[in-house]
């Protein structure tokens, strides 16, 4: 059965990336199994107060149940009245640290069926920085590994994933991305023109290759010294992380509206969080050089 073998992969994936970050903090995440009361459960995986993670989290959930919302069937009529099942393993890390970013990431998989009816199928993720205190060499790596996940399905494929991701998380009320992009894909094998194998294959590339688009980043970073001004600005920057997971974000706003388990749905949020009226970084500050240097889509592979 396809769901099962996607369960398969996405818990031991959970366990590989979890086992790596426990490697690099040196704390071991704490880990919370729930079930849902409509159908389906999860296992969420969690660290706050790490030696380097302020709050970080890595979430596989495996939501079942009867029918969808209207809201996720009312721009596709076919999925109306068919047992669902949705799956994905989410995740994100935010260090203490401003010089080292914050980082997402998620596989997902979503299956429809019904009696004597072909299953509606689909994949889903990708990966993104947000960055503070950026450094090019690490936006360039990030994008690099990002690019070598997705490959070899062709270069077009990564173009169209790499300008999607740079789509998706945009803060359109703000008029400025969320951080510098990375990987994006939905409703991959939806259409049917696509074998499953085939988007079950770049499914795993992109999950795979977490670690090593990660890790190098903030082993580079971590011993920075860093103020209470660094500490403010990332503060501040957080707040559009949020903005963005409530009010524009899928799988958040899935979650939320198919009756999943709020903790774990809200995992991604940080813990210190702030807002001001219409600020603006002075010129020629270092603050000023993440909107106008990296705050913008380029090819940065």
């Amino acid at each position: 059965m396809h769901a099962a073998t996607v369960k398969e992969y996405l818990l031991g994936l959970q366990q590989r990336i979890v086992a790596g970050l426990e490697a690099f903090d040196g704390r071991r995440f704490a880990q919370d199994a729930w079930e849902r009361p409509l159908g389906g459960g999860g296992i969420t995986r969690v660290i706050e107060d790490g030696e380097f993670f302020e709050r970080g989290g890595c979430n596989f959930s495996h939501v079942t149940g009867g029918a969808l919302p209207p809201s996720a069937t009312a721009n596709r009529p076919e999925l109306a009245g068919r047992g669902f099942e949705a799956m994905g393993v989410s995740l994100v890390l935010h260090p203490r640290n401003p010089y080292c970013p914050t980082v997402h990431m998620n596989v997902r998989f979503f299956i429809a069926e019904a009696d004597g009816q072909a299953p509606v199928w689909w994949f889903g993720g990708g990966m993104d920085l947000t960055p503070y205190y950026p450094f090019e060499e690490d936006v360039r790596h990030f994008h690099a590994t990002c690019r070598q996940a997705v490959v070899p399905w062709g270069e077009d494929r990564y173009r169209e994933l790499k300008a999607w991701c740079d789509r998706y998380f945009f803060l359109k009320h703000r008029n400025e991305p969320r951080g510098v992009g990375g990987l994006f894909f939905d409703d991959h094998g939806a259409d049917g023109s696509i074998a499953f194998d085939d988007a079950f294959g770049l499914t795993r590339s992109v999950g795979d290759v977490f670690l090593d688009a990660y890790l190098p980043i903030v082993e580079r970073r971590r011993e920075l010294s860093f103020g209470e001004r660094e500490r403010d600005f990332q503060a501040y920057r957080r707040g559009r992380y949020v903005e963005f997971n409530l009010v524009f974000d899928r799988g958040t706003l899935f979650g939320l509206q198919s009756g999943g388990r709020t903790e774990s749905i809200l995992m991604s949020m940080p813990p210190i969080v702030k807002w001001r009226y219409d600020w603006h970084p002075e010129a020629g500050s270092p603050e000023e050089v993440l909107y106008r240097d990296y705050l913008r889509p380029r090819d940065w592979a």
